[in-house]
C-alpha cells in the first residue's frame, strides 16, 4: 500500500472479482495416419473440409480411421486436435524447375547528333518457340541532340519503354551507378525463346537501312555498334550487329542457367501430394505451374486436386520477390506457403545446405561497358568478359509432385511405435503430443487400431494427465459378445491384459457407416461414435448428462451393426464386472448407445462416464480459477478467496444436475499449522454428483375394490 503525508484525495483500484472461468468440455484428440498435412503435432482442426484440406481425404489403404473417426466427431464439435503419426522413414513429394536465360540485346553508344527518333518494333517467342507477343506498340529513342561520346539513350529508352510496351513480354534494365547503357530483355527463358527487334525511322514503320534512313536523314556519321546479343552461352559476344542498329535479329537462348534449378518440396511427407488421377477421373495431388512474367518476375502457381491453391510472384533479385523469401524454404520457419517449401541449388549440391548464389540473384547490377565486355568504339577491338549469366529466370511449363511417402510401416509393432510416440523429446511425438495443457484434450480417441500397445497407451496417458477420457473398442470381427466379453478381460488372442481404468470406456459392436469418399458402405469403429455421442451431449446437454440412450445416444448415419444384440447379451457385457458398453439395433428407435460404463471394475460414482467427466471438467476448472492463488498469503483472507471462487461454480453445476449436494472447506481445519509450515494450501471439496436412472422399475399393484387409494 502506498503512503500518503500530503492532503488530498485518492482512489485506489482492486480488482476482487475473481470467478471459475469456463473450460469447454468438447475438445477431442485424434491420433492416426494420413496421407498429408503436419506430422507429430497436435493440429487444431475446426471443420470437416479444414480436416480434408490439412491431411487429405481418408481412404482405406491408410491403416486406423483416424480420419474418418475425425469427419464424425466434427460434425458434433468444432475443436478437434489431429495428431498424425508418421516414422523417420517418411518422404516429402517433390518437382525440380529448371531455370534458362532470357535473350536479350545491349543499348550501347550512338556518340554523334541524330536529327530524328529511332523506332523500335520487338516479338518474343516462349522456350517451346510458341509466339507470345507481338508488339503493336512502337516505342522509341529519342534524338541525341548532344556531340561527343555520351549514352544517353539507353536511359531514354528503360524511362520510356514501360509506358510504351507491354511490361509482361519486354523488360528494359539499367544500371545507373555503372553506365547510361541498358539491356532489352525477352521475359521468356530457355532455348526456344527469342526475342526479335526491327528499327526504324518513323512510327509507320520507315525501315533503316545500313546508317542512312529511307528518308535521306542520317542518323549515324560513323559505323559504331549499338547493340550487342547474349550468346548460345549466356554471355556477350562483343559482336556489332550491322552498322547501327539491328534489323529484324532474333536472338536465341540456350538453358544458359541448367545448372541452376528451383527444387521444390511439399510442406510435409506423404504420398498425399503426389500428382496422380482418382478412380472417378479426377485429378488428384498437387502440380506447379510455371509461367512468365514481365521483367525478371515469374509466376508459381500450386494447384491441388486439379484447382489453383496458391500463387507466387518471384524472382531472382533480392528485393524483388526473392524466391528464397517469397515461398517458405525447407532451412526456415517463417512460413509462406501451407503446401509447399524450396531451395535454389547448383546440380550435384549437397542437398542438405544451399549453395552460394550471388551469380545468379542479381538481375541488374553490373550491366555496364566495363562488366559485359562489348564492341570497342570507334570499331576497336572486341573485349569479352565471361561473367555469370545475367536475367536467369524459371522456365515455363507444368509439374506434377512425385515421390511423397506416408512411411506407416508394415507391422503392428511399427504401427504401434509410432502411435504411441515418444515424450522423452521435444516436441513430444505421437499421442504424447496431446499432453499439453493448452490444448484442453477432454476425450482421446486412437480410431480403428485395436493394438492392446497402443490402446493401452492412450489409457494410460489419461490417467497420468488426469485430462481426458479415452475411448477404445475390440477388434472387427470377434463374433460374439463373449468374445468381446473375454478381450476386455484379457482373454483372447489380441489382447493378454484386462482393462480396468475409470479414465477409458470401451464400446461394441462395430457400425456400418457409408463412406462418401469411396461411395462404400464401411465397418466403423464404435469408439468414433461413443466420443461423437459424448461431444453431442455437451452440445444438447451438459457433460455430466449420460450420453447414451433414445435422448442422446441414438445414432442417425450408421446402417447397421456388425453383431445384433439381445437383453441377455446386454446384461452380461454390462453386470457382473462386465465394462463393455453396447450399441443396440431396436427395431423401431433404430440404432442406439445403451450404456455408459466406464472401464472401472469396482463399484463407485466412478464406473460411469457421466460422473468421470463430471470430475474431469470440476478438475480443469478448479486449476484455472486457483492458479492465480499460488504465492499469496496462507492465511484467512485467501482461503476465504477460494471459497469465493468456487462455491458459484459447484453451485452452478449443482443448478444444472450435475450435483445433489456439495461443500467447500478452506479454513483452519484443513490448513493444519504443519500443513501452513510446510507452505501448503489444502482445500477440501465434497460432491455427490447425479446418478443416472439406468434401470427403471414400475411395480403395479393390485388391490380389491374396497382399498383406499388416498385421495378423495
Amino acid at each position: 500500500m502506498p503512503n500518503y503525508v500530503s492532503p488530498g484525495v485518492f482512489v485506489i483500484e482492486k480488482d476482487i472479482s475473481q470467478y471459475a472461468p469456463t473450460v469447454n468440455s468438447s475438445v477431442v484428440g485424434v491420433v492416426g495416419f494420413a496421407s498429408k498435412g503436419p506430422v507429430n503435432k497436435a493440429t487444431l482442426i475446426t471443420s470437416p473440409q479444414q480436416l480434408i484440406d490439412t491431411f487429405g481425404e481418408p481412404r482405406e489403404a491408410l491403416a486406423g480411421q483416424g480420419l474418418e473417426g475425425s469427419l464424425e466427431i466434427l460434425e458434433q464439435t468444432n475443436s478437434l486436435y489431429y495428431v498424425r503419426a508418421s516414422n523417420s522413414d517418411a518422404a516429402n513429394a517433390s518437382s525440380t524447375i529448371a531455370f534458362g536465360g532470357c535473350p536479350a540485346v545491349q543499348v550501347c553508344a550512338m556518340e554523334f547528333g541524330t536529327t530524328a527518333p529511332i523506332f523500335i518494333h520487338a516479338q518474343v517467342t516462349n522456350n517451346v518457340g510458341t509466339s507470345k507477343y507481338l508488339s503493336t506498340k512502337i516505342f522509341s529513342i529519342p534524338a541525341n541532340t548532344s556531340t561527343g561520346s555520351t549514352r544517353s539513350q539507353g536511359k531514354a529508352l528503360q524511362k520510356v519503354i514501360g509506358g510504351s510496351l507491354d511490361s509482361d513480354k519486354i523488360g528494359v534494365y539499367f544500371d545507373a551507378g555503372t553506365s547510361n547503357t541498358a539491356y532489352i530483355v525477352g521475359a521468356f527463358a530457355g532455348s526456344g525463346s527469342t526475342l526479335s527487334l526491327s528499327a526504324y525511322s518513323q512510327p509507320n514503320g520507315t525501315t533503316l537501312v545500313g546508317d542512312a534512313l529511307t528518308n535521306g536523314s542520317y542518323i549515324l556519321t560513323g559505323v559504331h555498334g549499338c547493340f550487342n546479343q547474349l550468346d548460345a552461352s549466356g554471355y556477350t559476344s562483343g559482336a556489332s550487329f550491322g552498322s547501327g542498329i539491328a534489323y529484324g535479329t532474333t536472338i536465341n537462348s540456350t538453358d544458359v542457367a541448367s545448372s541452376l534449378t528451383y527444387q521444390i518440396q511439399s510442406l510435409h511427407p506423404g504420398d498425399g501430394y503426389n500428382a496422380g488421377t482418382k478412380a472417378n477421373g479426377n485429378t488428384s495431388g498437387n502440380s506447379i505451374e510455371i509461367s512468365s512474367l514481365g521483367g525478371p518476375y515469374s509466376k508459381v502457381t500450386v494447384n491441388e486436386n486439379g484447382v489453383t491453391k496458391e500463387t507466387f510472384k518471384v524472382s531472382l533479385v533480392l528485393n524483388k520477390d526473392f524466391v528464397e523469401d517469397k515461398i517458405n524454404t525447407s532451412f526456415t520457419t517463417d512460413l509462406t506457403s501451407d503446401t509447399i517449401q524450396g531451395s535454389l541449388f547448383f546440380s550435384g549440391a549437397d542437398a542438405a545446405s544451399p549453395v552460394a548464389l550471388s551469380s545468379f540473384i542479381d538481375n541488374v547490377s553490373g550491366l555496364g561497358h566495363s562488366r559485359i565486355g562489348i564492341q570497342g568504339f570507334h570499331g576497336g577491338a572486341t573485349s569479352v568478359q565471361h561473367v555469370a549469366p545475367r536475367f536467369a529466370k524459371m522456365l515455363e511449363g507444368s509439374h506434377n509432385m512425385t515421390g511423397g511417402d506416408n512411411a506407416i510401416s508394415s507391422t503392428a509393432a511399427g504401427k504401434d511405435t509410432d502411435l504411441i510416440g515418444d515424450a522423452t523429446v521435444t516436441p513430444k511425438t505421437g499421442m504424447q503430443a496431446l499432453d499439453d495443457e493448452v490444448l484442453n484434450i477432454s476425450l482421446a480417441i486412437v480410431p480403428g487400431i485395436t493394438s492392446q500397445n497402443t490402446q493401452n497407451a492412450l489409457i494410460t496417458l489419461a490417467e497420468s494427465t488426469q485430462a481426458f477420457l479415452a475411448i477404445i473398442s475390440p477388434p472387427y470381427g470377434v463374433g460374439t459378445p463373449q468374445n468381446a466379453i473375454d478381450w476386455t478381460n484379457g482373454q483372447s488372442d489380441t489382447r493378454t491384459a484386462s482393462v480396468a481404468s475409470n479414465y477409458a470406456a470401451i464400446y461394441w459392436p462395430w457400425v456400418q457407416t457409408f463412406s462418401v469418399h469411396d461411395g462404400k458402405d464401411r465397418w466403423y469403429d464404435p469408439a468414433i461414435f461413443g466420443v461423437r455421442q459424448m461431444v453431442h451431449t455437451d452440445s444438447v446437454s451438459e457433460p455430466w448428462f449420460a450420453p447414451a440412450g433414445f435422448v442422446r445416444g441414438r445414432l442417425t448415419k450408421p446402417s447397421d451393426v456388425e453383431v445384433k444384440l439381445n437383453q441377455g447379451d446386454r446384461d452380461s457385457m454390462y453386470s457382473g464386472g462386465n465394462i463393455l458398453n453396447p450399441i443396440v439395433n431396436f427395431v423401431r428407435q433404430g440404432i442406439t448407445i445403451f450404456g455408459q460404463r466406464t472401464a472401472q471394475r469396482n463399484p463407485t460414482a466412478l464406473d460411469r462416464i457421466n460422473v468421470r467427466r463430471l470430475l474431469i471438467q470440476i478438475r480443469k476448472v478448479i486449476l484455472a480459477a486457483t492458479r492465480q492463488f499460488v504465492f499469496e498469503p496462507n492465511d484467512e483472507f485467501t482461503w476465504n478467496q477460494i471459497e469465493g471462487i468456487l462455491n458459484p461454480f459447484l453451485d452452478d453445476i449443482k443448478r444444472r444436475r450435475g450435483i445433489v449436494e456439495f461443500r467447500v472447506v478452506c479454513d483452519a481445519t484443513t490448513n493444519t499449522p504443519a500443513r501452513v509450515d510446510r507452505n501448503e494450501l489444502w482445500c477440501k471439496v465434497l460432491i455427490k454428483p447425479t446418478k443416472t436412472a439406468e434401470i427403471i422399475i414400475f411395480e403395479v399393484n393390485l388391490t380389491n375394490q374396497s382399498a383406499q387409494l388416498g385421495g378423495e
